[in-house]
């Protein structure tokens, strides 16, 4: 009887106050405990609630109903296909929905859903999935930055794919903690086009000096990138290069010359259809015929066995823990090795790879002066930083011997009776024929008991404040002397 007179009511009020209304009646159905009866007529009167004219209404009800898992289903999949504002607010919270319905949302919803569906947390990977195949730029940068969402590598490697140009996106997917091996190149292969794209539109490099410099930079980024990494995903990473024609002659010569021979070993391995273990020993222990036939069935280019050769040669002469892989840093050791071996050859033949040598040589030199750069700066700020310090001791030191100064300029004796001439008391409490030379030791046994306890109390009263400085900051000039001056008056 309530409900009907509540939604005979509703039928006159103004559209805020229904929509008040219908929030309290969702929250008293959520949470009120009524009961069966009561029930059914309140659920009854929700869903007859949607068909109010007013977006308010609707939106109140979503408000009311978004995070509660008891909600009507039936009143969550009709909000769900509301306006966008109200369906995103149950679409981004409602554990009421499935997989099914936040698929089906994002395939007929709109930039507002979809951003409150990549949102969710926890979603899944089907979820994911979709959103990776139809979503926009905005939509796939809250789902990459959303750490709860199972995205699979698929799906990153999609996301890429329709929008790698997106420098956010590409942003919000480096940032994914355990990101593929296989996603950061594809990542870094985007990046270096764009980069390439503005530097010509730009006039700075023409279309090959830029398409080159792209590709190099990228090979370098890419062997960055297999420091350290495990080799299931190196032959990952070399299936996805090879799938996309990236896998070439030039980045093999690279990773050897960078000393990254996990990775060579995985490429050669998969170019030789060889196992990896056999290619491994092949490259660190085998005679130069042994590895020309695996250079032969890799299917590399003939001309570059003779760099290839004399690069392995110095890094197993040099020990193979010596050479060792600094992310895509370039040996100038082998390289120079290289470069001597393909001067015997035509020049004709070896134009090509003489240039890439020097190339890399050039890498490798600009490398190591950023190195001794940054050392020689770190060594600057460290001698300013000690330079500094010493500053900061001698000011402390020059404090403390100046305060010293201050404390000796008035001796204990001289504070307790400054109106005391020492000569005049001694000669009247002193006989004239007394053996003592010792003038303020005769004067502190004549005098009242009365003065010397205000002394004692005044001259322990002063050690307590002053000991510590004097002892710390006393010259050895000014301890010499005052031994000298004991010594001469004894004697």
């Amino acid at each position: 009887m309530i409900i009907r007179q509540f939604l005979a009511w509703t039928q006159h009020s103004s559209a805020a106050r229904r929509a008040e209304a219908a929030g309290s009646l969702a929250r008293a159905y959520l949470y009120g405990g009524l009961s069966e009866d009561v029930t059914w007529e309140a659920e009854a009167a929700l869903l007859a609630l949607l068909d109010d004219p007013s977006s308010l209404v609707r939106r109140a009800l979503a408000e009311a109903c978004a995070g509660c898992a008891t909600a009507p289903r039936t009143l969550i999949v009709a909000l769900a296909g509301d306006q966008a504002e109200i369906a995103a607010l149950v679409l981004a919270r409602s554990p009421v929905l499935g997989d099914a319905d936040l698929v089906d949302g994002v395939a007929i919803g709109c930039l507002t859903t979809r951003r409150a569906i990549a949102g969710r947390a926890n979603l899944s990977a089907a979820v994911a999935g979709a959103l990776a195949e139809i979503g926009e730029a905005e939509a796939l940068v809250v789902l990459a930055r959303n750490r709860s969402a199972r995205i699979t590598t698929g799906s990153l490697m999609r996301m890429i794919a329709r929008h790698g140009d997106d420098a956010t996106l590409r942003e919000a997917v480096l940032a994914r903690p355990n990101l593929p091996l296989e996603v950061r190149q594809s990542v870094t292969t985007h990046l270096a086009a764009a980069l390439s794209a503005f530097a010509v539109a730009s006039g700075w490099l023409t279309p090959a000096r830029s398409e080159r410099a792209s590709r190099e930079a990228q090979e370098r980024t890419t062997l960055a990138f297999c420091a350290e990494a495990h080799p299931i995903d190196l032959a990952r990473l070399v299936a996805h290069l090879k799938a996309h024609g990236q896998l070439n002659a030039g980045l093999l010569l690279r990773a050897i010359l960078s000393g990254q021979m996990a990775f060579a070993e995985v490429a050669l391995a998969d170019l030789a259809g060889l196992p990896a273990r056999r290619v491994a020993g092949l490259m660190q222990d085998a005679p130069a015929a042994a590895f020309a036939a695996l250079h032969r069935k890799a299917g590399l280019p003939p001309v570059l066995l003779p760099a290839f050769t004399a690069a392995l040669s110095a890094w197993r002469e040099a020990g193979q823990g010596t050479i060792a892989s600094h992310g895509a840093g370039l040996s100038r050791l082998m390289i120079e090795r290289a470069l001597t071996a393909c001067e015997a050859m035509p020049f004709a033949e070896a134009q090509s790879v003489m240039a890439l040598l020097a190339r890399f040589e050039a890498e490798a030199a600009r490398d190591e002066a950023r190195v001794l750069a940054r050392e020689l700066a770190a060594e600057a700020e460290r001698a300013e930083t000690l330079r500094l310090q010493d500053e900061i001791l001698d000011g402390e030191w020059r404090e403390a011997q100046r305060l010293v100064t201050q404390a000796s300029e008035a001796s204990p004796v001289q504070q307790i009776v400054p109106a005391l001439d020492v000569a005049a008391i001694q000669e009247i409490v002193v006989p004239a024929d007394t053996a003592r030379t010792d003038p303020v030791g005769l004067i502190l046994d004549e005098l009242p008991n009365a003065i010397l306890a205000e002394f004692q109390g005044s001259r322990e009263q002063f050690r307590a404040v002053s000991v510590a400085i004097v002892l710390d900051a006393i010259p050895d000039a000014l301890v010499a002397s005052y031994r000298d001056d004991r010594a001469r008056i004894a004697a």
